[in-house]
């Protein structure tokens, strides 16, 4: 908690990707290519877009890089920043463009392990109540050798032993205030906040969460996503009947119209449909299970709290939401104006980039309800992504 207000802390992460990557092959930089269907840096900041608590975010990159880097990052809401010659200076630069946004902890990432998890980054984060820094590593359990001309010359006690990853947490001043003291050529930051007398906890690691650095690498990995991901789908439909009024509600827009519509809420009916389909993509019933409309202190309510309700019940069963697309039907009042703002709403209201939101409309060329004026009626599909073991 921030001991000034009580509240929260402000969260950034620091994913560094201004490496050339080049035993990784491919003829680019491992971070612009390709790992089923999607840049390994567009993955990469995905993992940490799903993170509510993680309200800033840069992505370092290589100078000559910048125009790819700004097109990846800004659906993330994202800075982008230029590195420096060195991993330890990009970093610099990275926490240098966090200064006066008022973080109080910072994550440090390689863009190189693309599959971090969010039970991950929660421990780090959850690690940082209690210690001024926490990354993550796996225990050594193979045994070790040590070896000179292709053959076994030693063997090395692996006794408290660990394998290093990221993303690797911080309170902001202290860590921002040992990379500026430090020298450089430091292997990762925990180096850096050590030599500062900073001390680092232990969480535990995951070995899903390579880091991909030779051609192999990229197979694992692929394989990784084909084989843990539980993929659901779900659809929604709500119908709201028009009364007296001077606005509807649509997706979290209030756009000027001729009638309201008629619910026992703001009877947002695109929200409602999106709603609907979260919850059956969980099989999880409908807004009315969560939210009886028998119940007085839901009368005139935002919907947007029914849709966080959904969203944070996915999260907390293991999974995020991939896309979403509703489609309103209706005669007036006219959608397109709006949807751009209905698409940046939903999206921050899901904690989703613009791109996974699509709000559109059609009529019913004046047949039935819709046709007649009597009302609008809302279609959604919802697709959620989680880990093959989530319940």
């Amino acid at each position: 908690m921030n001991q000034k207000t009580g509240s929260a802390p402000a969260i950034g992460v620091v994913v560094v990707a201004a490496g050339r990557g080049s035993r990784a092959g491919g003829g680019v930089p491992k971070q612009w290519r390709s790992l089923a269907g999607q840049l390994i840096a567009t993955r990469t900041l995905a993992a940490f877009a799903d993170i509510p608590a993680i309200t800033h975010r840069v992505l370092v990159v290589h100078p000559d890089d910048r125009v790819l880097g700004d097109s990846v990052a800004a659906p993330f809401g994202a800075r982008c920043v230029s590195g420096g010659a060195t991993r330890d200076a990009s970093v610099r630069a990275g926490l240098d463009a966090l200064e006066g946004c008022g973080i109080d902890r910072v994550l440090i990432h390689d863009v190189a392990r693309p599959l971090v998890s969010a039970a991950l980054i929660a421990r780090v984060i959850g690690a940082l109540d209690t210690h001024p820094g926490a990354a993550p590593a796996v225990m050594l359990s193979d045994a070790l050798w040590r070896g000179a001309d292709g053959r076994v010359v030693g063997t090395q006690d692996r006794s408290g032993l660990f394998r290093a990853q990221t993303p690797q947490g911080f309170h902001y001043a202290a860590i921002a205030a040992a990379h500026r003291a430090h020298p450089g050529g430091a292997a990762d930051d925990v180096e850096v906040a050590r030599a500062a007398g900073l001390e680092v906890a232990i969480v535990e690691g995951d070995e899903d969460n390579l880091k991909i650095t030779t051609p192999g690498d990229f197979a694992r990995a692929a394989r990784l996503l084909e084989n843990d991901m539980d993929i659901r789908t779900g659809n929604g439909f709500d119908v709201h009947a028009f009364c007296a009024g001077d606005h509807v509600m649509l997706c979290g827009v209030a756009i000027p119209h001729s009638h309201g519509l008629l619910g026992h809420s703001d009877a947002d009916v695109g929200m409602h449909a999106v709603t609907d389909a979260i919850y059956g993509a969980l099989a999880a019933g409908d807004i009315g299970r969560h939210f009886p409309p028998s119940d007085p202190q839901w009368k005139g309510a935002a919907s947007e709290i029914f849709l966080r309700h959904a969203v944070d019940l996915a999260s907390a069963r293991g999974y995020r939401v991939g896309n979403v697309d509703c489609t309103l039907i209706c005669e007036h009042p006219k959608i397109g104006p709006h949807a751009d703002a209905m698409i940046a709403e939903m999206a921050r209201l899901m904690d989703l980039a613009p791109d996974r939101v699509s709000v559109k409309a059609t009529t019913s060329e004046r047949l039935g309800f819709t046709g007649r004026g009597e009302g609008i009626a809302a279609l959604a599909n919802v697709t959620l992504i989680g880990s093959g073991d989530s319940a």
